[in-house]
């Protein structure tokens, strides 16, 4: 008897070391996955974003402008950017409202000679894989409902990223530009809204967060979009549902194509 009890203690003991290793792999694994899993997130919302902002304010280059279209071109030809549209190619919000978007972009849509057709075609494409407009490509991007959303011509959003906690955009605007030593300044989209033409460059910013619980020691912070300290714990100011999780903060710069464009 006393050795079956002696047995059945050391299993049990063996079970209780097993089961505490499980939970704590079960643990690292969750919180591997998502870091991953932000990560990923992040870089489509870039990728996304990115194709969008280096196109802002592309016209269509024609290569010969005293010709017709279906002409022969010879190089000797007249070269001409040819705008047939009058959107803005930037247009933002610093904090939009529920019909409105934080980031606009938008540039000309024309068909061009393709590989991939015998006729020519456009192979533009708006932030949700669209081409709802002949004319121009626009790309407007918003937080809403924890989720990044994103509508293009057709006004139509759909959500590209989940749980984002905090969608910022700063512009990069040129000033002194006549003096021979311009300078380059962040500002918000009330201050670049003054002149769109002077905003060089887009910085993004969002901030991610994972859908696992875990053990976070109490005034465990984060820095957010805007460079204050964030409590993610449970002792912090956050929504239950984003207490207790990892929180990470993602930037990327964009340099504008279209360079002192108008609108």
């Amino acid at each position: 008897m006393i050795e079956l009890m002696v047995g059945i203690t050391i299993g049990l003991l063996t079970i209780a070391v097993a089961m505490g290793a499980l939970m704590v792999s079960r643990g690292v694994s969750g919180t591997v996955s998502d870091a991953s899993q932000l990560q990923q997130q992040a870089a489509y919302a870039f990728r996304v974003m990115g194709q969008q902002l280096r196109q802002a304010g592309s016209i269509r280059l024609n290569l010969a402008a005293n010709k017709s279209p279906g002409d022969t071109i010879d190089p000797a030809d007249v070269v001409a950017f040819s705008p047939d549209y009058s959107i803005n190619p930037l247009i933002g919000k610093d904090s939009p409202a529920s019909n409105e978007y934080k980031l606009s972009i938008s540039y000309q849509n024309y068909v061009e000679p393709s590989f991939t057709s015998a006729s020519e075609v456009s192979l533009f494409r708006d932030c949700l894989g669209a081409q709802p407009s002949t004319s121009v490509i626009q790309s407007q991007f918003t937080l809403k409902d924890g989720e990044l959303h994103c509508a293009g011509s057709n006004n139509t959003a759909q959500a590209i990223v989940r749980n984002v906690a905090d969608f910022q955009v700063r512009y990069l605007i040129q000033t002194n530009a006549l003096t021979g030593l311009p300078n380059m300044q962040s500002a918000s989209a009330a201050t670049a809204a003054t002149d769109w033409t002077r905003v060089f460059g887009v910085e993004v910013c969002l901030v991610l967060y994972g859908d696992e619980t875990i053990d976070i020691p109490a005034g465990s912070t984060y820095i957010g979009c805007d460079g204050s300290s964030i409590n993610m714990s449970s002792t912090g100011t956050l929504a239950a549902n984003r207490k207790n999780r990892m929180h990470m903060t993602f930037r990327n710069v964009y340099q504008l194509r279209s360079q002192g464009r108008t609108g």
